[in-house]
């Protein structure tokens, strides 16, 4: 067996910060429903604590810091627009933990999504500078927040990238994808190759416009 086939996420505490927004609430569903303790942090704790009664399954809601602080794996499902200011204030909070960063940083116009320049090359990146005594990997970008959320939706057909310098946390978040009934963890390689994952998604959006559907990924031949 492969590392990160003997790797477990059972029992790991989840935080996710923005976890009211879609994806992260739908983050938070899945993961609740597979048996993982799961917080979902916000700048407001009453914000926290409504968000979290709506998903049920025994999801707590915390203000950010405290959500960060009780957990094993912190996964950022922020707007990109607050993405550095919410890392960059909570960096000794984080320190020592596996931060798991979703961002798409995306415009959009009047032709639909496209890729917005990030400095340090990705969300990803920029996560690892602001963040050096974390452990930092990129995973769940392409996840349907719709796909999550539905209750009729049972298995989720799909793969999710998981990128990262850290073997042992890919690993792990690899782990944790395969919690979602039918999602499968493929490792994707370094963070510095992270830029070109975050853009597919404006593809991806074209994609959903086009055909009316919730498009996901899918590797072969692994």
């Amino acid at each position: 067996m492969t590392d990160h086939e003997t790797a477990s996420a059972d029992g790991l505490v989840i935080a996710i910060l923005g976890g009211t927004g879609e994806q992260g609430r739908g983050l938070a569903r899945r993961f609740a429903m597979a048996g993982n303790p799961v917080v979902v942090g916000s700048r407001s704790r009453d914000r926290a604590q409504a968000v979290a009664g709506e998903i049920g399954h025994g999801v707590r809601g915390l203000p950010n810091r405290e959500a960060a602080l009780e957990a094993d794996v912190v996964i950022a499902a922020v707007p990109w627009e607050g993405h550095g200011e919410l890392l960059s204030g909570l960096a000794a909070d984080l320190a020592g933990k596996i931060v798991v960063d979703c961002v798409n940083p995306l415009g959009f116009d009047s032709r639909g999504a496209y890729r917005l320049p990030v400095a340090e090359g990705s969300a990803a990146e920029q996560a690892a500078a602001l963040l050096p005594d974390s452990r930092v990997v990129a995973a769940f970008h392409h996840v349907s927040a719709v796909l999550l959320l539905d209750p009729e939706v049972e298995t989720i057909d799909m793969d999710v990238l998981v990128l990262g310098d850290d073997r042992q946390a890919t690993d792990l978040v690899q782990a944790l994808a395969a919690r979602i009934p039918g999602v499968r963890g493929v490792y994707a390689g370094r963070l510095r190759n992270c830029g070109q994952v975050e853009g597919l998604t404006a593809n991806l959006v074209a994609i959903n416009r086009r055909y009316k559907a919730h498009a996901g990924i899918r590797i072969t031949d692994i």
